[in-house]
């Protein structure tokens, strides 16, 4: 069985756990990397199908970020962090349209 996962601050994932998500607060984007890292071995007994990502810990993870863009699973979405957006979602979802489409529509 497929699993969800949300990486970021405690203030960003705490509304996820709520929902029965499987939540991995971390404060440096260090331990966003290790934990990324785990969550997206290929070896795990437990797959994850769709990891969101607060923002703000997605620069420095860029690499190992764009290893998945092309791959169905697992997705890896940018979310807002409890500061608002920045951007980097959008400019993600836009980059994938015009993958797919081969033209930007939005």
């Amino acid at each position: 069985m497929y699993k969800i996962a949300v990486i970021g601050g405690p203030d960003t994932v705490i509304g996820f756990k709520a929902l029965g998500l499987d939540t991995f607060p971390v404060r440096e984007a260090d331990e966003a990397h290790k934990i990324f890292k785990d969550l997206t071995k290929p070896d795990r007994p437990d797959q994850y199908a769709i990891i969101y990502l607060e923002e703000a810990l997605a620069e420095p993870l860029k690499a190992d970020i764009d290893r998945f863009k092309d791959v169905p699973s697992p997705a890896v979405i940018l979310i807002p962090g409890k500061d608002g957006s920045l951007g980097l979602g959008q400019s993600g979802l836009q980059a994938a349209v015009e993958r797919a489409v081969g033209v930007n529509i939005l």
